[in-house]
């Protein structure tokens, strides 16, 4: 085994085959290197494209974040054009029909109610007695007050016999003057106190004279307030209501304010149409015959009367009527109360422009009829006013306006279609 070591032959066999192997082993390598670097080279690729993808999924997030905000900025809402107010130039008014003359009767006497003679729907004239009252208390001071002036009228005679003999003696110089002045200032007192005691009794024969309460014009009883035995004081103070009302109803008088902005279009002997809602068609025509001739501080309106002749008594005092004025509106536009905004700057509106943005403009309201308002400065006819504007609507907001009952789309309707003819299904041939 040592030989074989040792032997040359064996080595030289040794290096041949290392040599060989290692000859063999080059162009493995080399194709190991290029798959590792191959494999990198597609590592990196992937990468590259992760990286791309992320961008790009970032950038379309980012684009459809934006125009998920901007879509969500935008308000949709429902407008409405103003519209002229009154009718053909008309301006309607509310109102409430009186009496020509309306009484109300109250009692000067206390007292208990002893009869009554008319009841409402009744027709009195003037100086028809209503009712009688018993006055015991009235009756015992005219009693007490008559027995005074007699004791006054004594006193004055023996006044006036005293002053009269006096005046016989001082021409005989029987008495001084100074007595004869006395006497004088006694009668002068005596003849004061019989004319106070003439007038305290005429005052209680007239209280007493107001037991019997009578009609102090013609009318038509429309309150009876009292019943037998009720006690009545003077001036009602007890009650606090009259004992009966009459009404003079052959005219009636219509009271209606006049806005301000109409106030100067208003004349004394201008005709007026009043209708009745329960007589639907039916107008009455009526006349104003006086104005206030002053605009009231609190209300901003002239008050007006107008006089209807109500000879056929189908008119009832107290009626709600409504009165119709011939008016030129002047400019003056109707809008929903829905769509008034109240900011520190005073009334406004939101307007949606062509430009798809909100302007808020300021008002002047000339009327408030409640469910609309009468705008009398502040818009135009083509101007579209936003309903029921939020609260955090502002100058320049973006608005989309939808198709609302009072938008103008919502009065466009797509035309109508002909009618198309209708199509056979084709025919399956049998298999």
């Amino acid at each position: 085994m040592v030989d074989d070591m040792n032997d040359p032959h064996r080595h030289s066999s040794l290096d041949i085959a290392v040599s060989g192997e290692e000859g063999l082993d080059l162009p493995a390598r080399g194709q190991a290197g290029r798959r590792a670097r191959i494999a990198l080279l597609v590592i990196a690729l992937l990468l590259a494209a992760g990286a791309a993808r992320t961008i790009v999924s970032n950038l379309m997030n980012a684009h459809r974040l934006a125009d998920t905000t901007k879509q969500n900025a935008k308000q949709y809402v429902s407008v409405v054009q103003p519209s002229p107010a009154g009718d053909n130039g008309r301006l309607v008014l509310p109102g409430t029909l009186r009496g020509y003359v309306e009484a109300p009767i109250y009692s000067r006497a206390n007292g208990y109610v002893l009869h009554w003679y008319a009841d409402i729907g009744a027709h009195v004239k003037q100086g028809q007695l209503l009712a009688e009252l018993d006055t015991p208390e009235i009756d015992q001071e005219l009693s007490q007050a008559q027995a005074q002036r007699q004791q006054a009228e004594s006193t004055l005679a023996l006044a006036r016999t005293s002053f009269e003999r006096a005046q016989q003696l001082r021409l005989r110089d029987a008495v001084s003057q100074q007595e004869l002045d006395d006497r004088q200032g006694a009668y002068s007192q005596d003849i004061a106190n019989v004319a106070a005691a003439d007038a305290n009794v005429r005052r209680l024969a007239q209280t007493k004279s107001f037991q019997r309460i009578v009609a102090p014009i013609d009318g038509v009883v429309t309150q009876r307030n009292i019943d037998i035995g009720d006690l009545v004081n003077a001036g009602n103070d007890g009650a606090g209501r009259a004992l009966f009302t009459i009404a003079q109803a052959d005219s009636l008088r219509l009271y209606v304010d006049v806005p301000q902005t109409y106030a100067n279009q208003v004349a004394v002997g201008q005709h007026v149409s009043v209708a009745q809602p329960e007589l639907p068609g039916v107008a009455f025509d009526g006349r104003i015959t006086r104005t206030s001739q002053a605009i009231s501080v609190a209300t901003r309106t002239l008050q007006i009367e107008i006089t209807l002749p109500n000879h056929d008594g189908r008119l009832l005092p107290g009626t709600y009527v409504q009165a119709a004025l011939q008016m030129d509106p002047a400019g003056t536009m109707t809008v929903p109360g829905n769509t008034l905004l109240f900011r520190a700057q005073g009334p406004q509106v939101a307007v949606a422009g062509t430009d798809g943005k909100v302007h808020l403009k300021k008002i002047e309201i000339a009327r408030d009829l409640g469910q609309t308002l009468e705008i009398s400065h502040g818009l135009l006819r083509t101007d579209r006013v936003i309903l029921n504007p939020g609260d955090s609507i502002a100058e320049g907001d973006s608005v989309v306006v939808t198709a609302g009952a009072g938008s103008p789309a919502a009065h466009s309707r797509p035309e109508p279609q002909p009618p198309q003819p209708a199509q056979s299904s084709p025919s399956r041939s049998a298999t």
